[in-house]
């Protein structure tokens, strides 16, 4: 998990806008979490399906976006989830969304794990995402949370066999597409 910069104080997104360009923080209920190092090859090409998949489909008549867009909950709560889509479009600014999207997917990172698992689904859970998604993409298969009033239900679990019916945008994903066709031999070794 990336360490968090924890002082007596908590960091607002006021703060937040006032750090270096060339780094990436998020914040969690005031607490500031570094999200560097910069992703494997396997997470940006999951990301990037994701992205081209929702972006692209008829069925979507939302906004979809990528990280690293802002998504600022409230003065405490700034993230930059992986994928996401909103379908308010009063809530997309120029420079960030303000509020919760409908629908978000994070990518596990092994230095973000954690911080997925626990600390965004319970903040994505209290500002009322609809629809969760983390994608275990070394492992791959994802786990997907639906909000049912107010708390979000179990997880639901898919493989990369099987096909994802999202209930956010009334849309069905082959999630072979997603994780991408397995290898089937090593490179060559071109000396």
């Amino acid at each position: 998990m990336p360490i968090a910069l924890r002082k007596d104080m908590k960091y607002t997104y006021s703060d937040y806008l006032t750090w270096p360009d060339d780094e990436r923080w998020e914040i969690i209920d005031g607490t500031a979490y570094n999200m560097s190092p910069a992703p494997t090859i396997k997470h940006q090409n999951i990301v990037s399906n994701f992205h081209i998949i929702l972006k692209t489909s008829p069925a979507n008549p939302c906004y979809t976006g990528l990280a690293p867009t802002d998504i600022v909950f409230d003065e405490y709560n700034v993230v930059q989830p992986d994928v996401f889509v909103v379908c308010d479009r009063k809530k997309i600014l120029d420079t960030h969304i303000q509020e919760a999207p409908d629908l978000i997917i994070e990518v596990i990172s092994k230095s973000t794990g954690l911080k997925d698992r626990r600390e965004k689904r319970l903040l994505y859970e209290k500002f009322d995402v609809n629809e969760y998604i983390i994608v275990f993409a070394e492992e791959e298969y994802m786990e997907r949370y639906i909000l049912n009033e107010g708390k979000y239900t179990a997880p639901e679990i898919y493989s990369r066999e099987e096909n994802l019916k999202l209930t956010t945008l009334d849309m069905g994903i082959n999630l072979i597409k997603v994780f991408g066709e397995p290898c089937l031999s090593e490179p060559e070794n071109k000396e």
